[in-house]
């Protein structure tokens, strides 16, 4: 790292930017919305007008040392309606999260090759199509107010910039104001630059794509050149990273950290060719030396990928990161075409916020729309247990349970209503052709849906299976009995399910057989459904952070599992399996036909930090992480964990700012999240090589 990244980072750290923060109250934005609901502004004029505001209203402030600029001063961004008009959307419309764009992906290749000049010119270009509806008229009317708002906004930190005597600052941005870049600072600046508003026009969980693609051809292009060398490159590269960091606190989901701000690497090309590249290794290294937690990477490979790759994202691991997040092509390419994707669209996949697979410039998609719970669906059938002769019968009252909660979630998200997003449109395939905001669709609209609790749902039909119907060693009612009682006044049943019953990740067949049989029912009930934009509907292996939400009320379960207890995060073994290492685990979790549930969820691995103590381990697992890509894992994420340094932390949190874990699909600063889900990383099982 060089002193002058140095020096930024330190000055980030120290929040000291944050002095310059307004809340939109000071400035009379929050009264917006109220002004345009009396205009009876239509809702895509009413996101361009608030876009316009605050880029107006925001202070260009340019940080000692800066090169790469654009700093967030106004802590939130005000809705585009009132209160009431929200009452009245909401019922006659469902709405997904805050009802706004997010989880997608924006064509940044496409900026960067043309520039915000050459889009404005195309809407003006449609604008000239006299057969254009009034609501076509409307929406390029929107999208062109949100670049020429965003040109303006450059021009304010143009002039900033030469006020303070950066002229290599200002030239840049003068540039990028109407003309694509011509160089990797100017390339940079603009990405900044369109992300940064992304975020301002409440769009969320913008992930950057496959970064290290269409920034090298500006990579080489410089070095050919000589304006650049590699190191002086990789400052600028690593600057930006850190510029990801300044305004993260701002970009909040469900926890401080699940900001969306994810990158891809590597990963093949049309023509075979694996893509890792100088830039994906200085974003390797630069994420290892800046030690934050954006941007998130996720590392695209296969069974070919060299192992040096996996080395570099295993130093990653090492430093506790909590990613790569490995996402396995070999895998995700073909179950991405099973579902109707085109070839070349699949074989260019990014992920969403956490692991969500979602394609960029055509994909107005919902990866994470809702989550079916295994476990409860489990629960519920083996409250009949009585009923069932054999357990044939049980597991096809489960799968029955899977078909009518997938008919129930799949029912339940139509007249679906999104603000519109007219400056993502302009950054979307096809919006400006078919003068539609990306907010009504796109190329893609499929929904996904989160399994939770496949472990513990797989466990407790293996025990039931194991010691009702086989074994006859338990009762069907003395079951029902204990589990109702959570185990209270049966605590030989509660060791005897939670110790010995058989478990997911112990590479035994049969019971990695109950999951994967879960997993085809979930995938089967969803194959054919479309929802109402003409999307398909995807299972997935994830669970966000439903795996708090959906243990609250469940009952006590067969695995041995308290009523309340938590479940595993994620695609992953019992939080009480008896660890035989990840191996084993590996190749438990890679027995499931994982191209049928394809939208995503890791396997999840936790590892204990004190594995580390030489480079030798780094290479270990290195190699462990491509055993499980050759097994035919689809998605694999580490954490490097100490938890005695966990426990200290939450009694000292101001002595532990920069520890960071994985939570479920993001990395994020321990000592910020709730205490439910401090909890879950302590408690999770710690492996060793």
């Amino acid at each position: 790292m060089t002193e002058r990244i140095e020096k930024m980072r330190a000055f980030l750290w120290a929040r000291a930017h944050h002095r310059f923060r307004r809340t939109p109250e000071s400035l009379g934005l929050d009264k917006l919305s109220a002004r345009f609901a009396e205009e009876r502004l239509p809702d895509v004029t009413r996101s361009a007008r608030m876009l316009e505001a605050l880029l107006r209203a925001e202070e260009p402030i340019i940080l000692e040392g800066e090169r790469i600029v654009a700093t967030r001063t106004i802590t939130r961004i005000p809705s585009v309606f009132t209160e009431a008009e929200w009452a009245e959307i909401k019922a006659a419309h469902t709405l997904h999260e805050r009802g706004t764009v997010s989880n997608i992906s924006a064509d940044y290749e496409g900026i960067l090759r043309d520039g915000l000049g050459a889009r404005r010119k195309a809407i003006a270009a449609r604008l000239e199509d006299g057969g254009l509806e009034e609501g076509q008229v409307r929406f390029l009317e929107a999208a062109d107010t949100t670049v020429a708002a965003l040109q303006d906004f450059i021009s304010k930190y143009e002039d900033c910039a030469r006020r303070a005597g950066l002229e290599e600052v200002a030239d840049a941005l003068a540039h990028i104001r109407t003309e694509a870049p011509r160089t990797l600072l100017e390339a940079l600046q603009l990405l900044r630059m369109v992300h940064f508003t992304l975020w301002e026009s409440d769009c969320y969980h913008n992930t950057l794509g496959r970064f290290d693609q269409y920034i090298y051809p500006f990579f080489q292009a410089d070095l050919a050149a000589g304006r650049l060398r590699p190191d002086e490159a990789a400052e600028l590269i690593t600057e930006f990273f850190l510029s990801c960091n300044k305004d993260s606190d701002l970009y909040v989901g469900m926890q401080q950290g699940d900001n969306g701000q994810s990158i891809v690497l590597a990963g093949r090309g049309a023509d075979g060719r694996y893509l890792f590249n100088e830039v994906s290794r200085i974003c390797l290294e630069a994420s290892y030396e800046l030690n934050l937690i954006d941007p998130k990477i996720n590392l695209r490979v296969d069974k070919d990928t060299p192992l040096e790759v996996f080395e570099l994202g295993a130093r990653l691991t090492k430093r506790g990161l909590g990613f790569p997040q490995y996402d396995n092509d070999d895998v995700v390419v073909p179950g991405l075409i099973k579902l109707g994707y085109a070839p070349e669209d699949a074989r260019n996949y990014v992920v969403a916020a956490c692991w969500e697979f979602i394609i960029p410039k055509n994909g107005m998609e919902i990866p994470n729309i809702d989550a079916l719970s295994f476990a409860r669906i489990v629960s519920d059938a083996v409250a009949r247990l009585p009923e069932f002769p054999d357990y044939a019968s049980l597991f096809a009252c489960v799968e029955e349970g899977i078909r009518k909660e997938c008919a129930r979630i799949t029912a339940a998200h139509d007249r679906l209503y999104i603000v519109p997003a007219p400056f993502m449109s302009v950054l979307m395939g096809g919006c400006i052709e078919r003068a539609q905001d990306i907010s009504l669709g796109g190329v893609y609209n499929n929904y996904g849906i989160h399994g939770t609790g496949l472990s513990t749902a797989a466990d407790s039909l293996a025990a039931v299976r194991k010691y009702v119907f086989e074994e006859k060693s338990v009762g069907a009612q003395e079951l029902c009995d204990a589990l109702a009682d959570d185990f209270k006044s049966r605590p030989d049943l509660y060791g005897k399910f939670r110790f010995e019953g058989p478990k997911m990740g112990q590479d035994d067949d049969r019971t990695d057989a109950v999951g994967t049989a879960l997993l085809d029912s979930f995938a089967a009930a969803l194959r054919g459904r479309r929802n109402e934009r003409g999307g398909c509907w995807r299972a997935g292996t994830g669970t966000a952070m439903y795996y708090i939400f959906h243990a609250k009320d469940l009952p006590a379960t067969p695995d041995g599992r308290h009523a309340g207890e938590v479940i595993p995060a994620n695609f992953t073994p019992s939080m009480f399996l008896r660890a035989q290492g990840p191996v084993s685990v590996m190749r438990s979790f890679t027995k499931p036909h994982l191209q049928d549930a394809i939208n995503g969820g890791p396997l999840t691995i936790e590892l204990d930090d004190t594995i580390f103590r030489n480079d030798e381990t780094v290479s270990k697992l290195a190699q462990l992480i491509r055993y499980f890509v050759r097994l035919g894992g689809h998605q694999l994420q580490l954490n490097t964990l100490n938890k005695e340094k966990l426990l200290d932390a939450k009694v000292h949190p101001e002595q532990h700012r920069g520890l960071i874990v994985r939570v479920w699909g993001w990395s994020g600063y321990f000592v910020e999240l709730d205490a439910c889900y401090q909890d879950h990383v302590i408690n999770r099982i710690k492996y060793t090589l």
